[in-house]
């Protein structure tokens, strides 16, 4: 198992910050400014980003999340693509096909919509569990396998998907524990509250502003961002919490859904992607806070009887009675 504390463990946080800081502080005031409402979701969504993680949304039709994504692939200077989840939908329809090139008489692949860098799946879990397990490669290694052969997906690459909230609708098939683990984090927009819909009547914010987003930095920028991730400080007390808080959650679940090792490394990972958001070279105990419940509900949802925000009050409930360590670590 890669060490939670990282390279940088044994010194002092002397890693520079600033220009990625810059750069997702840009990203999600850009993003922010197209979708009104609440900046918590689209900070984390961001640092997700930054992580090299996806994101999946929980929430009912209508509350910006395609809009979200849009943004996003705009601010980071990408290309979006768009999968609609239906149950005929076929796991080429997501990685490509090859074809016989009437011409030159060989064969030749093209590439389906995952060939992007920022991903919308809408309504995963309307897409059949065939398809769904089409994503799992895509997601953990970058690439997509069709026909014994390997093709490299962008970089960076991005999956936000969603599904409406749980609610025993027909022809659904709920995500199984491994296409949940590969999920960073869970997250919802929610309504955006009467200001920010006052906002939007007045025109404000919404897809004609789309138009206007300018890369907040390149993509080879944006890869440095993600690979200097690793040098940020976490000191092994902080390292320590994480997996206290973890083992706590898998000591109440047992052995119905135990918390995998990647979910230890995407909340130790998240960690980081929040404290180079801030600026800060090292991890505070408040950002392993500020990522837990995001970083963990999704992948204990058996235990709460498929309830998202059930899972998310139990998760929460949690790390309140595990005491955290001084924020000078």
């Amino acid at each position: 198992m890669t060490d939670p504390a990282g390279p940088a463990a044994a010194g002092p946080p002397t890693f520079e910050t600033t220009d990625a800081s810059k750069a997702v502080q840009g990203l999600v005031d850009q993003v922010s400014g197209v979708v009104l409402g609440s900046r918590e979701p689209i900070a984390l969504a961001a640092a997700a980003f930054v992580a090299g993680g996806h994101v999946l949304f929980e929430d009912s039709p209508g509350v910006g999340k395609t809009l979200l994504a849009k943004a996003l692939a705009a601010s980071v200077g990408g290309t979006f693509g768009r999968i609609q989840g239906t149950p005929d939908l076929l796991p080429s329809d997501l990685t490509g096909v090859s074809y016989l090139d009437e011409d030159t008489r060989s064969w030749v692949f093209r590439p389906g919509p995952l060939f992007n860098n920022v991903v919308l799946v809408d309504e995963l879990n309307r897409a059949t569990p065939r398809t769904q397990s089409a994503l799992l490669e895509a997601m953990a290694e970058g690439q997509v396998t069709v026909d014994g052969i390997t093709h490299p997906l962008p970089d960076p690459f991005f999956v936000i998907a969603t599904q409406n909230p749980r609610s025993g609708d027909l022809g659904t098939f709920p995500l199984v524990g491994g296409q949940r683990d590969r999920f960073s984090l869970s997250l919802s927009l929610g309504l955006p509250g009467r200001e920010a819909e006052m906002q939007v009547l007045a025109g404000q914010g919404g897809d004609h502003a789309l138009g206007a987003l300018q890369p907040t930095s390149s993509a080879e920028a944006w890869r440095d961002h993600r690979q200097s991730l690793d040098e940020i400080y976490l000191h092994p007390v902080v390292a320590t919490y994480a997996l206290d808080l973890v083992d706590t959650i898998r000591t109440h679940t047992g052995s119905t859904q135990p918390l995998s090792t990647r979910a230890v490394l995407a909340l130790v990972r998240m960690a980081r992607a929040v404290a180079l958001s801030d600026g800060r070279g090292y991890v505070a105990p408040d950002d392993v806070k500020a990522v837990a419940v995001a970083t963990l509900s999704h992948r204990i949802i058996d235990v709460t009887n498929d309830d998202l925000v059930a899972a998310r009050t139990w998760v929460t409930s949690l790390i309140r009675q595990l005491p955290a360590p001084p924020r000078e670590q």
